[in-house]
């Protein structure tokens, strides 16, 4: 996975990059969200590395799948990303991409596994709290995660808070057989 992360760095801090110079930090972000899901396809994956099939023909292809949510010069990096045979990294760069506009703005995600649906309050809870450990405005990612029995893990950039019944459990055993 970091080998993936390496390759795809010079490209998400390149897109990064050109779309803070053009004030489009939006508008790239989405591009780039739609992208990774759309390279994520296995049919698409599948025309992509097709060599029968030009890569401009390729590029088309993807531009018309992202419509709307195209940016400006982001068919160039589509591009780039099919003739350096790169579009199977479009989540990673999406990924990084996320992290770099995030930290321009002074924000930070935070996945936040329960194994329950959180309410509203409680994800305003957990992102306030967040807030004011981090020094910086938190969007929440929740995702239900049953195999926690209860409870609640937290990650965020370098921080990670297991505050679940499992990792109790599991911390207690480690504790117990030494």
């Amino acid at each position: 996975m970091a080998e993936r992360k390496t390759l795809a760095r010079p490209y998400a801090e390149a897109a990064f990059q050109l779309a803070q110079e053009r004030n489009e930090l939006k508008p790239w972000g989405d591009m780039l969200d739609m992208a990774a899901v759309i390279a994520g396809d296995s049919r698409v994956s599948t025309v992509t590395r097709d060599p029968r099939i030009e890569r401009g023909a390729v590029a088309e292809f993807f531009v018309s799948l992202i419509g709307d949510n195209m940016a400006k010069d982001g068919n160039n990096f589509l591009k780039l990303l099919l003739e350096n045979d790169r579009v199977g990294l479009l989540p990673e760069i999406a990924e990084l991409y996320r992290g770099f506009r995030a930290d321009a703005e002074g924000r930070v995600e935070a996945e936040v596994l329960t194994a329950y649906e959180l309410t509203d309050a409680q994800t305003s809870a957990i992102a306030n709290g967040l807030k004011r450990r981090l020094g910086r405005e938190v969007d929440i990612v929740s995702k239900v995660e049953p195999s926690l029995l209860g409870g609640v893990v937290i990650r965020a950039d370098d921080l990670v808070i297991d505050g679940s019944v499992k990792g109790y459990l599991q911390t207690l055993s480690q504790q117990i057989n030494g």
